[in-house]
């Protein structure tokens, strides 16, 4: 098994058992999903009981990119952050839980996080 195969499936193991414990614990209440690539970063509240996405914010989003210099730095999490709980909030949603996937709450996961409860999310 080649070191990039090995990886990914680290990940998704990793990823499995993150969202495993979420449903346990969710009880009903909206997840706020983050996806990181190398240059972006990406959050969705997402409705499971549903399955549809409540609202989505990302670094590609006109406003967020007008606000930062790179669209792949802890700044640029951070205003997705603030971003996606301004659409929360207008979509009259306070308390979620956080889906990191398989990424270690860290960097700019962790900046987004921070961001996302100083704008009023709750979880």
């Amino acid at each position: 098994m080649s070191q990039a195969v090995k990886s990914k499936a680290l990940f998704a193991r990793r990823q499995e058992r993150t969202r495993i414990q979420i449903r346990k614990k969710a009880v009903g209440r909206i997840r706020l999903s983050v996806f990181r690539s190398g240059q972006h970063i990406y959050a969705q509240l997402i409705d499971d009981s549903k399955g549809v996405t409540v609202a989505a914010a990302s670094s590609l989003d006109k406003d967020v990119k007008a606000t930062v210099k790179s669209t792949s730095t802890v700044e640029a999490a951070k205003a997705v952050g603030a971003a996606i709980a301004k659409k929360a909030k207008a979509a009259k949603v306070e308390l979620v839980v956080f889906d990191r996937g398989g990424y270690l709450f860290h960097g700019r996961v962790k900046a987004l996080a921070d961001s996302a409860r100083e704008n009023g999310l709750a979880f």
